[in-house]
Order: C-alpha cells, then sequence, then structure tokens
C-alpha cells in the first residue's frame, strides 16, 4: 500500500490543520480479502478504480464496482470484501472538517476528472501549493449517486451469499440455478428459498437486478445498448431491453451519454 499522509503537526505552506484530508491511500486489492467489521472515528471514503469490492454498513451491503466509492461515516462498524482485484483508493477525513455534511453512508460515481484529482493528492506532497485548490474540487464533484441507483439485497447464508458475490464480480455468468446450486452444495429447492427468504427476490429477479445496475455505467461510458446487455449475460437486446424497463421502468438509451442517443 501507498501512503500519502497529512499530519496534523506539518509544516506546510498551508498549514495541515485546515485540511480536511488525512490520509490518501493506494492499494492493490487481492480476489477474496476481506476487512473484518470494525469502526475508527474517522470518516473514510473508498473509491474503486478497477477493483469491484462490497462494503457492510449498518447491516446493508454495498456493491463498488469500477468507477464508483462508498463514504462510511466515523464511529459506523463496516466490513469489506474484494470480489475482483484491482486498484483501489481510500481517503480519511478529519472527523469534525468534512465539509459535505454527509451523515449516511453514501455511494457516488467517479468520472474522469474527479478520479484524476484523487491521483494528484495521492501524488503530491502536503505541502504542495495545489493541494488546497485540489481538495475544494474534489469536494465540488462529490456527488451522491441519483436516485435511479439499484440497492440490491445481499443474502446472509453462506449458500446464497457465495453465488451473489459470484454474480456480483461477474453479473454475466451464464449459469442457471441448477449449477449455483450444485456449486453451493445445496438443492435447488433449498437455494431458491434462501433466495426469496433473505433478499425479498427469486433468484431470477436478484440476478436480473444485478445485470440492469452493473450495465448501467457501461452505458453511461458510451457502450450501445447490444454490448452493454451482452456484457452482463443478455444474448438478444430484446430480452436486455425488457429486463432492464422492468427494474428501472426506462429504456437503457436513457442512460446513454446525450451524443449517443
Amino acid at each position: 500500500m501507498e501512503a500519502n499522509q497529512y499530519p496534523e503537526s506539518a509544516n506546510t505552506a498551508v498549514p495541515a490543520a485546515t485540511s480536511p484530508v488525512l490520509s490518501v491511500d493506494r492499494d492493490t486489492a487481492e480476489s477474496h480479502e476481506r476487512l473484518e467489521l470494525h469502526s475508527h472515528p474517522e470518516p473514510m471514503l473508498t473509491w474503486s478504480s478497477t477493483a469491484t469490492l462490497i462494503g457492510t454498513v449498518g447491516g446493508r451491503d454495498w456493491l463498488i464496482p469500477p468507477g464508483y466509492g462508498l463514504w462510511v461515516p466515523g464511529g459506523i462498524e463496516h466490513a469489506g470484501a474484494v470480489l475482483h482485484a484491482g486498484e483501489m483508493v481510500s481517503i480519511a477525513f478529519a472527523p469534525d472538517r468534512f465539509p459535505l455534511g454527509w451523515s449516511e453512508p453514501t455511494s457516488f460515481a467517479v468520472d474522469p476528472l474527479l478520479g484524476e484529482i484523487i491521483r494528484h493528492l495521492h501524488r503530491i506532497a502536503p505541502d504542495d501549493r495545489t493541494r488546497p485548490a485540489a481538495e475544494a474540487l474534489m469536494f465540488g464533484l462529490l456527488t451522491p449517486l441519483a436516485a435511479q441507483h439499484i440497492h440490491v439485497t445481499m443474502p446472509t447464508d453462506p449458500r446464497p451469499r457465495q453465488v451473489a458475490e459470484q454474480l456480483l464480480a461477474d453479473p454475466g455468468d451464464p449459469r442457471d440455478l441448477a449449477a449455483w446450486a450444485d456449486h453451493a452444495h445445496a438443492s435447488m429447492r433449498t437455494l431458491s428459498r434462501l433466495f426469496q427468504a433473505e433478499t425479498g427476490l427469486s433468484f431470477t429477479a436478484w440476478r436480473t437486478q444485478v445485470r440492469v445496475r452493473a450495465a448501467i455505467p457501461m452505458l453511461a461510458r458510451g457502450a450501445s445498448v447490444g454490448a452493454a446487455g451482452r456484457a452482463v449475460g443478455y444474448r438478444k437486446p430484446s430480452a436486455f431491453i425488457a429486463a432492464f424497463g422492468r427494474i428501472t421502468g426506462q429504456t437503457p438509451g436513457t442512460y446513454l451519454p446525450p451524443h449517443r442517443r
């Protein structure tokens, strides 16, 4: 792990005590790594640039795919796991100086400009003259995800949980319920019952939510409807469009960049 620390006592051009940022850590997350349940007084921001992560905060599971992040308030117990290896960045903030006033766990998207600002803050020294402006721009660009963000409930029983985690890591996995039941060493009936009881959805409906949510950032980055659908497991665009409409009430084209609509 690489870290760029912002010590309170540093003799900097802009006193460190005026900055809300305590540290910027960059790490390579390895598949199947787990962070046990813990808490700390500092609020934390985690951004996944290429990894797929899942955070558990306040009894709720938050998927953090590449290009997204999660902010966790200080003092709240949380845990995490790596579903797919890749790069990630964690930023710790002074508890009394985080300027956005977010009181609950908050997910957000990281566009190329925000990503570059975060990388810049990792690279520079605490007394770099560009630091105040870079921090201000970072806070200006941090925006909670819009209301159409799809929350996916995760099961807790280890049998459906391992299936769920693998589908989050690879939404396009084509295995059906029978194959997943064999993988989880459970009967189809048991696995089906557990998904319904613990997520409120059938296995098929739950997987559809996962697939549609995974497709939205692909569309937003300019992938065609057909390409996004194939990437998340739909062979025919018509099937993808129908599933997308059931989950969001909109067509996939709604999420394409304006110049691609």
